[in-house]
């Protein structure tokens, strides 16, 4: 039997790795738009580390709690139950949505600079290189939402629920962000509500595509970690129109579409009965 109904504290997991990466990020806000020295940078990015890493600190101090959950998370660390077609479908699915979106945007005008390998992401962070956070980022939020955040949902609802649930906690988890100068959520804001919306739809896409890989092998923690990876740095490398993102997004829909046919019982079924980890 999988060990499900031991994560049975969704709520301080989900407040306390909301509340405190919301006051630092509005807080790293304020100083971004506030001139002045160069401690103000310093904090700034200290601020935005403390606010990302927040849900994995949480998350282990919950595992310190119960050696069954420890227990529990060990074989989901280890690469044995990653299985091959599933690691090519996380290191691809990003990338390739991108660069077909882009040949899509040829056919309504749009520049084939966009094939352009840029070296430089398309927004700026304070005190730590773009590139450090688009590769730290999936590490550290995976190794909270997939090792606790998920299963506590899992424990609770189907999958199908828990994803349309979580989607909305992340959802909001990354709105504050959007008050740091710079940084890409900022950034989208400032394209147009129509990026906003194509961000919102791309996301409801990756969770259940997210969450598909991961039970498709055993609830490991590296597959999600790898496709978070691969969809960030893939979307960073290219000089994309951000109109092509939301061809993406529709190419994101149509597998999300796919997928929910094909695994329509394992969206609809409760986990947390199953005798088995590896649907």
């Amino acid at each position: 039997m999988n060990n499900l109904n031991a994560y049975d504290r969704p709520g301080f997991f989900y407040l306390w790795s909301f509340l405190i990466p919301c006051v630092c990020w509005l807080a790293a806000g304020y100083i971004s738009h506030t001139p002045g020295l160069d401690i103000h940078t310093t904090l700034q990015g200290a601020l935005g580390i403390i606010g990302l890493a927040a849900p994995t600190v949480v998350a282990a101090w919950l595992f310190l709690q119960k050696p069954v959950l420890l227990a529990d998370l060990k074989p989901r660390l280890s690469l044995r139950t990653i299985r091959l077609r599933y690691l090519l479908a996380a290191v691809f699915i990003g990338p390739v949505t991108l660069v077909l979106a882009q040949l899509i945007s040829l056919a309504f005008g749009y520049s084939a600079g966009q094939f352009r390998i840029t070296g430089h992401p398309s927004f700026t962070s304070a005190l730590f290189s773009p590139w450090l956070l688009l590769a730290l980022a999936p590490l550290l939020e995976e190794l909270a939402w997939h090792s606790y955040g998920t299963d506590v949902l899992l424990a609770r609802f189907r999958l199908i629920t828990a994803n349309l649930i979580f989607f909305a906690y992340w959802f909001l988890w990354h709105l504050p962000l959007a008050s740091i100068k710079g940084y890409y959520q900022a950034n989208l804001v400032a394209e147009g509500w129509q990026h906003g919306v194509n961000f919102m739809v791309s996301m409801i896409c990756f969770v259940f595509i997210m969450n598909w890989l991961y039970l498709k092998n055993a609830r490991n923690i590296w597959i999600a970690v790898v496709f978070h990876l691969c969809a960030n740095l893939g979307n960073e490398i290219f000089a994309t129109h951000p109109d092509s993102k939301i061809i993406q997004t529709g190419l994101f829909v149509l597998i999300l579409v796919w997928l929910i046919g094909k695994e329509k019982t394992l969206f609809l079924r409760h986990l947390s009965q199953q005798s088995g980890e590896n649907p």
